[in-house]
């Protein structure tokens, strides 16, 4: 392993060098190569230290202290938790920068991918100094660099207005998030010239409770909005559909997960934690999101929309995990704390994997049937028996199946949970037997979801031309998905080793007080403590496995005998057309009618009939459409006044100098006035 010291200013070489080389490319294909080894140089570079850190629990510091000394200068500065995410983000950017060197040829001679590589890399260099970040201006540079490349990136197709859309609402909502941190930093800053995160946490000891209050709304809500928590997740399912899928797959599988590690590192290690009402606060938004997320998810026909949905959901089970730990954290229940907060670090880690893995999924997908349209795809597991695996190992995996990853971590979330009954004060404990409810719900609705999604996609008869001529991905696309369709695996069946890792992270984390017994060897099992339960994911993936080989060999030995080969009943009909099949519309409408008050849908029915006789019915039309009540109820009214301001601004703006005069003179009589009479 090469030396943390060597490392860390290699990450940073290898995505500057990336991203200088690519905007000098002679030609579109040695774009694409070039973008695609600098990243893989600087991710690389990125897990080398992120395992130098976590591995000896030492920091890492780089400093470059003349770059804006004012303001503290540049510097990076990796503990173990800011290591845990900049390996979260690796794992992402390195699978992603294979997958994009066949995915962007179809970009040539359409979008400049000189400029995407560019901002490709200054993307990755963004998300990468966020978790690495050592003082206020070093975070707030990586933070508007990571979301200003990513802003370019979503608008890749600009020509398309969806994509055009996605952009006004995306870079309106990081604009937001960052209007919102930059006050919360500043009330946490003891000085002008102590701006360290050493410094804040002197600063924040010093904060009365109320600003205490004030600085966690502030990281709940900036953060949060990155994240893409209900109700700040308008951007999420807009702009993750409009970029490139590997892009996608980058910004739901990482990205938002620095809004996570922003508010663990300001509530929890800036101010050593807070009172219940932070916990329960985070309860509430972390329950809301999952079972909404995952409820829009399910009307969603768009293959990218849904995973997008599915990324506000798996938010929502993140931050569950959260607000578990600071409830019990706030009851001095350290024990039983650190299981909700290693919970979502595992969780954070796991869906970086599978969401990942099922962008780059549907990606195969959207690049070789040209549409995202689940109603135009079916019979594709013939077609692409690779990415047909892929998609049922993620499908699995963020279902919480076994042995998979995402079972591990909920069940950690679940035992978090449970752990409530713990707490003294009733009225508190009675939030958790609610939340494990609404958890149980969304993850049962999810197992449904993608029961649609893979069904509706790959199985049955393919819908359209599309579908039917579709051929497998090229080769490094699969290879690519495999990377994190293994680590799916290797996660879930080696959970007993992740588990006791991610405690040993949290030692470094300032309000956390870890119990020694919590951190065992690594072994066969995950005990959560006072008897809560224990698991075994070893033990279950071998019992699957041995009932998997069985159900083969069984079918092997039927097959030996001689078949009877015949079409399927049709109802009459002599063959099978696709018509026949299924519709991702149909499979959705019973929980559609469930649900109808969330969803509101609009209905409309059209009936054509012959025009010679009223009785010659020729066709029938019916359309629903889910309301975004959301947008219309917060939303809306936002936009509405915004083009009132601007259309009464406008009106200022007549290109008479005169007025412009006018104008000058009046500013300069206002602040004389403001002088004369505020001494």
């Amino acid at each position: 392993m090469m030396a943390g010291s060597v490392a860390l200013p290699l990450m940073l070489g290898g995505y500057v060098g990336g991203a200088c080389l690519a905007l000098v490319a002679p030609s579109s294909r040695a774009a694409r190569y070039i973008t695609a080894l600098g990243a893989i140089v600087g991710s690389v570079a990125a897990l080398a230290v992120a395992a130098r850190v976590l591995v000896t629990a030492q920091p890492l510091v780089l400093t470059v202290p003349n770059v804006l000394a004012a303001a503290g200068g540049l510097v990076l500065s990796v503990d173990p938790l800011g290591a845990f995410f900049l390996a979260v983000v690796a794992l992402g950017s390195l699978p992603a920068a294979i997958y994009g060197v066949s995915y962007t040829a179809a970009y040539e001679g359409r979008s400049s991918l000189q400029f995407f590589g560019l901002m490709f890399n200054v993307f990755l260099l963004g998300m990468s100094v966020v978790a690495c970040a050592g003082n206020i201006f070093t975070f707030v540079l990586a933070w508007e660099l990571m979301s200003l490349a990513s802003y370019f990136l979503v608008m890749t197709e600009a020509d398309v207005v969806e994509t055009r859309e996605a952009g006004l609402w995306y870079i309106a909502m990081t604009q937001f998030s960052l209007v919102t941190l930059l006050p919360m930093f500043l009330l946490l800053a003891p000085g002008a010239e102590r701006t360290a995160f050493a410094d804040l946490r002197v600063g924040a000891a010093h904060l009365t409770p109320q600003l205490r209050g004030i600085v966690f709304l502030l990281a709940v809500v900036g953060f949060g909005s990155k994240a893409g928590v209900v109700p700040l997740h308008v951007w999420l399912p807009r702009a993750h559909p409009a970029a490139p899928s590997h892009v996608s797959a980058l910004m739901s599988g990482v990205m938002i997960k620095l809004g996570i590690y922003g508010v663990i590192r300001v509530a929890f290690d800036l101010m050593n934690g807070g009172p219940p009402w932070w916990g329960g606060l985070l309860l509430v938004v972390g329950s809301v999101s999952a079972l909404l997320g995952v409820l829009y998810a399910l009307m969603e026909h768009d293959l990218k929309r849904l995973l997008a949905y599915h990324s506000v959901e798996n938010i929502g089970i993140i931050i569950i995990g959260l607000g578990a730990g600071a409830i019990l954290h706030s009851y001095g229940l350290q024990t039983l704390a650190t299981i909700g907060f290693a919970a979502a670090l595992y969780h954070t880690l796991n869906h970086a994997c599978f969401k990942g893995l099922l962008f780059l999924a549907a990606g195969n997908v959207v690049h070789r049937t040209h549409t995202r349209n689940m109603e135009e795809m079916g019979g594709l597991i013939k077609q692409m028996p690779q990415t047909a695996l892929l998609f049922l190992i993620g499908s699995a995996a963020i279902a919480a199946l076994p042995p998979l990853n995402g079972f591990a971590s909920e069940w950690m979330v679940f035992q978090a949970l449970l752990a409530g009954t713990s707490i003294p004060r009733p009225e508190v404990a009675l939030g958790f037997p609610v939340a494990v409810g609404m958890l149980a719900l969304a993850s049962g609705l999810a197992a449904a979801c993608f029961v649609k999604a893979f069904g509706i996609s790959f199985l049955a008869m393919p819908r359209s031309a599309h579908a039917a001529d579709a051929r497998e991905a090229p080769a490094s696309m699969r290879v690519a998905a495999w990377m994190l369709a293994g680590a799916c695996i290797l996660l879930g069946v080696g959970a007993s080793v992740v588990v006791p890792a991610l405690y040993r992270v949290l030692e470094s984390v300032g309000g956390l007080v870890v119990d020694p017994q919590l951190a065992p060897a690594p072994g066969l099992w995950i005990e959560a403590p006072r008897a809560l339960g224990h698991l075994s994911p070893v033990l279950i993936a071998a019992l699957l496995a041995s009932i998997v080989l069985v159900t083969v060999v069984t079918v092997h030995r039927v097959h030996r005998r001689p078949l009877r080969l015949s079409d399927t009943w049709g109802c009459g009909r002599i063959a099978q057309t696709p018509r026949m099949e299924y519709t991702a519309s149909a499979f959705a409408e019973p929980l559609r009618r469930v649900f109808a008050e969330l969803y509101r849908p609009t209905q409309d029915l059209t009936v054509s009939v012959h025009p010679d006789s009223p009785h010659f019915v020729q066709s029938i039309t019916f359309t629903s459409e889910v309301r975004p009540w959301f947008e219309e109820v917060l939303y809306d009214p936002i936009v509405r006044a915004g083009r009132l301001i601007g259309v009464g601004v406008r009106r200022l703006q007549t290109g008479s100098v005169h007025l412009y005069l006018v104008y000058v003179v009046a500013a300069l009589m206002a602040a004389l006035a403001s002088v004369w009479w505020w001494p």
